[in-house]
């Protein structure tokens, strides 16, 4: 296999993805630590986000074969790539959560550059403003919590009413008693 044809397969398996991803950051990560490095990749695995650090020549073609505009002007400097092909949130999610817990991004050491929603190319603004949405669990639990408050008042006034019918068919039983 000679270098190009490597080049191709790098370039190939960058746009598949990229194509298949529902959610990906593009980061610049000058100056991160062995530790922290290990730490972030920890903690994207455990969400089930995949990471690589990225050349920004084979990233380049990859972005033109894959038509995402957007991408090809923050290709530069160090390059890693965090996707999911599960979640479209997840790698906004860990890659913020771990630049504010770790004061990163003041520094200048791990910074966002450019992110991938569903296929759509979003700013550095918008990677943050997904990331500070609730997840997918969480939404999940409210809309729950929502259904269930009305089913639980239901309840509670069938309950009431059951009660009452009991009342009255307890107070027409003493009645009677006394009349007999």
């Amino acid at each position: 296999m000679g270098v190009t044809a490597k080049k191709k397969a790098v370039v190939e398996e960058l746009k598949e993805h990229l194509t298949s991803a529902k959610g990906a950051v593009f980061t610049s990560y000058r100056g991160l630590t062995v530790a922290q490095d290990t730490e972030l990749r920890r903690e994207l695995r455990a969400a089930g986000v995949t990471y690589h650090v990225v050349k920004n020549t084979m990233t380049r073609l990859a972005v033109r074969e894959a038509g995402l505009e957007g991408i090809e002007s923050h290709l530069e400097g160090t390059t890693a790539l965090a996707y999911s092909t599960e979640d479209a949130v997840a790698p906004a999610k860990v890659i913020c959560g771990f630049m504010k817990k770790n004061k990163l991004e003041d520094a200048g050491i791990l910074t966002v550059k450019v992110g991938l929603v569903e296929g759509k190319v979003i700013d550095e603004k918008e990677v943050k403003a997904l990331a500070s949405l609730p997840s997918r669990e969480e939404l999940i639990a409210k809309l729950l919590g929502s259904m269930n408050a009305p089913i639980a008042n239901t309840v509670g006034v069938l309950q009431g009413v059951i009660r009452k019918a009991v009342y009255v068919l307890e107070a027409i039983r003493e009645q009677k008693e006394k009349a007999a």
